[in-house]
């Protein structure tokens, strides 16, 4: 790296902003890293044309940035939610589709009556996706969306992809981690207001990447492919044929021993529901240890390394020596599991790279705290302090 971009990059990394701009306000997913980092990594360790991996995408954050910046960009995730939500915010929507969506809207939230029932149907068959949303509390909430969702189809294909997107941010904001319910009226109004902001940075998204593609000048235009499935064996994924070796691999794994609700939200205290997969329409069905490689109340966290190495393997398979690997990780108790952590990555097939200008660093390692974010770690107690180091690897 350059002086100026090892700058940029080490001030990203320690940015305490909230994650904003473009289609990042989309949805509040659980343990995102910063747009800045990831702009900042990309920017630093390829170039345009280049093919960017994130086999943990999440809800996409290096997938957006990656295409803002002219690069191909491959996620995988075994959630259906965070595929969801990646595609939405990576589509690129015509000013005529975000007309037709802010009109919709509009419409909707005036002529919405909650004495009035669904003229079909919108509750999934899977009974699990309304639980601890149908009391008299969440009630006005729960027949709100119903009513919405039961007209979603007045909008074309990938319209109605972000329109339940965001039905899906405004069900957030009004049920996760609230004690308190909004009313129907209050919800229909945070409805609309999200509905401007998200039309706004969709709009946005679209001008940056045809800006950045205007000046890349590249034979083919970047594209955008999103994976519904483990990391595990993503060496067979038929779908990667087309695609060279990815330039760089940038990517934030489940956290070893730390409890992370990637598809739940919290009402009303520590009951959990899936509603977020009855809005999207997506499939869920799995208990939290499916998305975190492994119960955190392991002793030993055996299950999470094995499920760590077999994904970072198939990686290895994937990746070439022109592959940068750049992860953010955090740990429950960093003073044995990080190490037992890089000894997978050495098993998997790749060796740690320390820069010389990180020599000054504790450990040599770029650390990173985060003040006032807790963590449930493997003995049911919170830790108070985000503590996370951004780790270098390539191939052995």
């Amino acid at each position: 790296m350059n002086p100026s971009a090892e700058a940029e990059f080490l001030n990203a990394v320690h940015s305490r902003e909230p994650v904003n701009g473009l289609t990042h306000g989309f949805y509040r997913y659980p343990a995102r890293f910063s747009p800045l980092f990831a702009r900042a990594a990309i920017n630093a360790f390829s170039q345009p044309g280049d093919v960017i991996l994130d086999p943990f995408m999440g809800s996409g954050t290096t997938a957006v940035e990656a295409r803002t910046l002219s690069r191909h960009a491959i996620g995988a995730d075994i959630n259906g939610l965070a595929i969801f939500i990646s595609k939405v915010k990576t589509t690129l929507y015509s000013e005529a589709d975000l007309s037709d969506i802010s009109v919709w809207a509009e419409k909707m939230a005036n002529s919405l009556n909650l004495r009035k029932s669904p003229e079909k149907s919108v509750t999934n068959s899977e009974p699990d996706y309304l639980r601890n949303i149908n009391d008299k509390s969440t009630w006005p909430i729960r027949k709100s969306l119903e009513l919405f969702l039961d007209r979603i189809e007045e909008l074309a294909g990938k319209q109605q992809s972000f329109a339940r997107c965001i039905l899906l941010k405004t069900a957030q904001w009004a049920l996760d981690c609230r004690t308190e319910m909004p009313s129907a009226y209050h919800f229909r109004q945070q409805f609309l207001r999200h509905t401007e902001e998200m039309i706004a940075g969709a709009s946005e998204f679209a001008k940056v990447v045809r800006a950045a593609d205007r000046r890349s000048k590249l034979p083919e235009t970047p594209r955008i492919l999103c994976l519904q499935r483990s990391a595990v064996g993503l060496e067979n994924e038929k779908k990667l044929r087309d695609y060279p070796p990815p330039k760089l691999i940038l990517t934030s794994p489940p956290y070893p021993g730390v409890h992370v609700l990637y598809h739940r939200w919290q009402i009303q205290g520590r009951r959990e529901t899936a509603a977020p997969f009855w809005i999207t329409n997506t499939l869920d069905g799995s208990g939290a240890s499916y998305y975190t490689f492994g119960d955190r109340k392991q002793k030993e966290l055996t299950t999470y390394y094995d499920q760590a190495l077999a994904a970072f393997t198939s990686l290895a398979h994937i990746a070439d020596e022109q592959t940068l690997v750049v992860q953010m990780v955090a740990f429950s108790d960093p003073s044995w599991q990080l190490e037992r952590y890089l000894q997978m990555m050495k098993a998997a097939g790749f060796k740690e790279v320390k820069r010389l200008s990180f020599a000054n660093l504790p450990d040599g390692r770029l650390w990173r705290y985060i003040p006032n974010r807790k963590w449930y770690a493997n003995q049911e107690r919170a830790t108070s302090t985000g503590k996370e180091v951004v780790l270098f690897h390539r191939l052995a």
